[in-house]
């Protein structure tokens, strides 16, 4: 039973060390010269869907949940927006040539067709990224609009 609780005790205090090792936010410019709303002309309604739905993993500027004030949660959160960032940032789509802007139009594209995106666990965690049948047609349609524009510039 001692055993039990030294080993309940250095995992408490181990628990309670790593609170102080935080990883770095995802705090940007989110209005740019670059972001989709500047770039691509994006209504508020498109804009307000992709806010809620996928600018926290995929742009430079995270709403932070309280839960990932605690760690190693936190330490998660972040590997998941710098992944997610890595494939697709919302904020910098505009430095891209028009081809791969459209080349990840069309992911996007597909990705909200499969239900792929937003991801179930982040759905999960935040309602508003819950989007409806209505939601993701609005979205697919202004999408393959910006691609069909992107089409006709080359």
């Amino acid at each position: 039973m001692k055993r039990i609780k030294q080993i309940l005790f250095t995992l408490l205090i181990l628990f309670i060390v790593i609170q102080f090792i935080r990883p770095a936010r995802n705090h940007g410019e989110q209005a740019g010269q670059l972001n989709i709303a500047a770039t691509f002309n994006a209504p508020d309604t498109v804009l307000s869907l992709f806010r809620n739905a996928c600018f926290d993993c995929h742009g430079n500027d995270t709403d932070y949940p309280w839960y990932s004030n605690i760690q190693p949660v936190g330490w998660l959160i972040e590997k998941d927006i710098r992944d997610g960032k890595a494939k697709l940032n919302f904020s910098e789509l505009g430095s891209l040539s028009p081809r791969r802007q459209m080349s990840k139009w069309q992911n996007v594209e597909n990705r909200i067709k499969d239900g792929t995106m937003p991801l179930p666990m982040y759905q999960l965690m935040h309602p508003r990224a819950r989007l409806t049948e209505a939601e993701r047609q609005r979205l697919i349609d202004w999408v393959r609009k910006t691609i069909d524009t992107l089409a006709s510039q080359r």
